[in-house]
C-alpha cells in the first residue's frame, strides 16, 4: 500500500489501473455484441444482416477478416511474442494490451462482415427442435463464461496483473489446475464457442462460413496453445493430454 500512497507512484498505478480496466470493459461489450451478432439478435448487424453485396465478394473480405483476427490473435499469445512484447509495454498490462486489440480485432469482424443469406443449408420448422438448438446455442455461451472464471477469469483478461501492479504484489504465477469441467475437457472454453456457433435452427451460407471459419481457428489456435502449455508445464501437462480429451470427454481412458 506503501506504494500506492507514494505520489510519484500513484499516477502511473491509476494509469495502468484505468487501462487495464478500460480493455476489460470493451471485451464484456464485444463479447455482448458477439453473442447478438451470431444469435442473430434485433442488433443493427448480425451473422445474416448487414449491408449485402456479391456472394464472392462476402467470402472474400470475410475469410480475410477471420484470417486478419485470427493472426493477431494467435500471434500476440505466443510466448515468444510476449517475451519481445514486455520489452515494448510494461509486463503489468501486456494481457489488458491482447485483450483490447483482440477486442478491438474482433469487433472490426463484426462490423465488416458481409452476410449471405443464400442458400439456407438448414432450415428447422419444429419450434421444440428450433427451442433446442436456440438452448443449445445459449449452453455455449454459457460454457465460454463459466470455464473462464473456473481457471481465474480476471488472470485470463489482464485484472488480476493490473492489479498486483497497482497494489504492489508479485505478479501471478502460472499454475497448472483442472477444476470441474477442466477434468473431462481439455477446452471447455473453446468447445462453448462451437457449440454457440454451429446450434442454430437457421443456417445461413453466411453462417456457415463464420462458424466454419472460426472452428478453423479454434482448431489451429488449440494446437499452438497446447504447445505453448507442454513447454510451460511438461510431463504434467502431457500426462494430462493423455488423461483428458481436447474438446469432447473421453468416456473410457
Amino acid at each position: 500500500m506503501k506504494r500506492i500512497l507514494d505520489k510519484r507512484a500513484l499516477a502511473p498505478a491509476l494509469l495502468v489501473a484505468a487501462y487495464g480496466l478500460a480493455s476489460y470493459a470493451l471485451f464484456v461489450v464485444t463479447l455482448a455484441w458477439g453473442i447478438a451478432f451470431v444469435a442473430d439478435l434485433p442488433v443493427p448487424r448480425t451473422v445474416n444482416r448487414g449491408p449485402a453485396g456479391p456472394a464472392l465478394h462476402a467470402v472474400i473480405v470475410n475469410v480475410l477478416l477471420f484470417v486478419a483476427f485470427g493472426l493477431q490473435h494467435s500471434v500476440m499469445a505466443r510466448s515468444g511474442f510476449k517475451r519481445a512484447w514486455t520489452r515494448v509495454v510494461p509486463p503489468a498490462i501486456e494481457r489488458s494490451t491482447y485483450v483490447l486489440v483482440s477486442s478491438l480485432a474482433f469487433g472490426a469482424l463484426m462490423a465488416f462482415w458481409r452476410p449471405i443469406a443464400q442458400p439456407v443449408i438448414w432450415g428447422v420448422d419444429n419450434a421444440n427442435v428450433a427451442l433446442f438448438l436456440r438452448a443449445l446455442s445459449w449452453l455455449g455461451w454459457l460454457l465460454v463464461v463459466t470455464s473462464s472464471f473456473l481457471i481465474n477469469h480476471f488472470e485470463m483478461l489482464g485484472l488480476q496483473q493490473v492489479a498486483a501492479r497497482v497494489f504492489g504484489l508479485p505478479a501471478p504465477a502460472s499454475e497448472f489446475r483442472t477444476p470441474l469441467l477442466y477434468r473431462h475437457v481439455r477446452h471447455p472454453l473453446y468447445l462453448g464457442f462451437l457449440l454457440a456457433f454451429w446450434a442454430t435452427p437457421r443456417m445461413t451460407a453466411g453462417h456457415l462460413l463464420f462458424a466454419a471459419a472460426g472452428t478453423a481457428y479454434i482448431l489451429v489456435g488449440v494446437h499452438f496453445e497446447e504447445r505453448d502449455l507442454v513447454t510451460l508445464f511438461g510431463e504434467r501437462y502431457r500426462a494430462y493430454q493423455r488423461e483428458v480429451g481436447k474438446l469432447l470427454p473421453r468416456w473410457t481412458r
